[in-house]
């Protein structure tokens, strides 16, 4: 929680002059990303104030910036165009739809929050971890891919000076901070981009001629219920999105948090973050903010500007919601083609470009993860895809380790003892049978566990069935160093074993 006497005149000073670096750079992003979803720049721009407010005072980790980012961006647009053909149907025209489509998305946010905040109550953060390396390689190369994709729209019906300006924004920001990153780049190419267009009169689109922001200038975000709130055919039509939104917010911001603890060198709050994320997203929803996360990008900026403390995020949104309470008049006047330009760089510094050169050494397996995690994402969704590559990913490590071996030899009474190696599972279990032979095994036979673990129920069936068909060969069997857990829960083969000192401690993970 923010404590300011916990600060050192130094902390404060770099912190505050960081976080003011970061609202600059934050006002062109939730801009673009407002468009992507189709909703007012304001949306983004609220969301970015009222998220990263939050999230800097309560969050699990600070200094880490949170808004509207193009993750959740994309999620939305499908939203955005189911509700709106529903509304068309019902008659509504014009800014009818614009509005009533906003109240869904306020209402999707409201649930999404709800949704992570359940997650943090009940610890669930941690799994971040269970996803693999490549699955966030396809995760992040895909993510890039859709921010890319959803900046052609723009382009229809233009003309050249919309090309230029995208171009030169590319560039002002690709050659800059090689030179100096005392100002940021994106900041320096809107204001002579903007400069541009203004003394060459050039045609093209302005924020102002896709929604005039100088509506908004003094007002601050106010209390609003969905009008969609009491709707159970709305709640029933968003919840999917909602539950999306909810799991692509928090493997984000997860693994944003992920990155600022190898940077720093400490470890935050997975389970705070996200209980933190879903209180800003359920107050985004009754304040006009469409749903956020974490920002990979900003939290960065923010951490190599010296933004390490609290106040550095907190910093952020004030000066954020300063800039859209009084200079809304500069915002409407900053050419489309300058926010397209940036979010291509935002696209290209995205994508992981080190990961084609840990394809070529990686296994196949787990080439094959990112590559099916990039096309799922840019095709279905986000979550989907993630939640797809830790299944394949689990998948082949099963496959990997679905053989069990043993190595026999006989004793001086002449009894055989199978000495097993490798674990005993679902998919090792069907192999198991493979490894006796029960017709020319002698009268007494032993089977020692030592070297194995026995993990779930197909594992203890697979030891009771084994045990049967000795016992119906009218055969002496004894089973060697299984765990108390193990032998309690077996049916069969419970008689037969040995109980001693070094017997091994695991639990089996089955319901008994």
């Amino acid at each position: 929680m923010f404590n300011i006497s916990n600060y050192k005149t130094d902390n404060i000073k770099n912190d505050i002059l960081s976080g003011l670096v970061v609202a600059v750079a934050l006002v062109p992003e939730a801009i673009a990303f407002a468009f992507i979803v189709g909703v007012s720049p304001i949306v983004g721009l609220y969301t970015a104030f009222i998220l990263g407010a939050v999230t800097s005072l309560i969050g699990g980790k600070a200094g880490m910036i949170s808004g509207a980012t193009g993750a959740i961006a994309v999620v939305l647009v499908g939203l955005a165009v189911e509700t709106s053909e529903l509304l068309k149907i019902q008659g509504l025209t014009g800014d009818d739809i614009t509005i009533g489509v906003l109240q869904y998305i306020l209402l999707t946010t409201i649930i999404a929050g709800i949704i992570q905040i359940i997650f943090g109550l009940l610890k669930l953060g941690k799994f971040i971890r269970l996803v693999p390396l490549p699955a966030i390689y396809g995760f992040v190369n895909g993510l890039a891919i859709v921010i890319a994709m959803a900046q052609f729209k723009f382009f229809e019906g233009q003309g050249s000076e919309m090309y230029i300006i995208v171009i030169s924004t590319m560039l002002i920001m690709f050659f800059l901070p090689k030179y100096t990153k005392a100002i940021p780049s994106g900041l320096v190419a809107i204001i002579l981009m903007t400069l541009l267009v203004y003394l060459t009169n050039a045609n093209t689109v302005l924020i102002g001629q896709l929604a005039d922001l100088s509506q908004f200038k003094g007002q601050l975000p106010s209390f609003h219920i969905p009008d969609t709130i009491l709707s159970l055919d709305a709640i029933i039509l968003v919840f999917p999105y909602a539950v999306i939104v909810s799991l692509v917010g928090l493997i984000e911001s997860l693994l944003t948090l992920a990155v600022l603890d190898e940077m720093s060198g400490t470890r935050g709050s997975g389970n705070k973050e996200c209980v933190a994320q879903g209180v800003g997203n359920v107050t985004c929803g009754f304040f006009g903010g469409m749903a956020g996360c974490a920002m990979i990008g900003q939290s960065i900026i923010n951490y190599t500007s010296g933004g390490l403390g609290r106040l550095s995020s907190l910093v952020a949104s004030i000066g954020l919601i300063v800039l859209v309470a009084s200079f809304t008049d500069i915002l409407n006047v900053i050419p489309v083609a300058v926010l397209v330009g940036i979010m291509f760089m935002v696209s290209v510094g995205t994508f992981e470009w080190s990961s084609f050169s840990h394809l070529k050494h990686m296994p196949k397996s787990d080439a094959f993860v990112m590559v099916t995690v990039t096309i799922v994402t840019v095709f279905a969704d986000l979550a989907i895809a993630v939640i797809a590559g830790v299944i394949i990913s689990a998948l082949v490590f099963a496959w990997k380790h679905a053989r069990i071996y043993s190595k026999n030899h006989i004793q001086e009474d002449g009894t055989k003892v199978y000495e097993l190696d490798g674990p005993l599972f679902f998919a090792s279990a069907l192999s198991f049978p493979d490894i006796f032979d029960i017709p020319n095994d002698p009268e007494k036979v032993v089977i020692n566990f030592k070297n194995t673990r026995v993990m779930d129920a197909s594992g203890v069936e697979a030891i009771d069935s084994i045990t049967k068909k000795y016992e119906d060969a009218d055969k002496n069997i004894t089973l060697r160093h299984l765990s108390k857990d193990c032998k309690a829960i077996l049916k069969q083969a419970g008689p037969h074993c040995t109980y001693e000192e070094d017997d091994p401690e695991y639990k089996v993970a089955v319901n008994v």
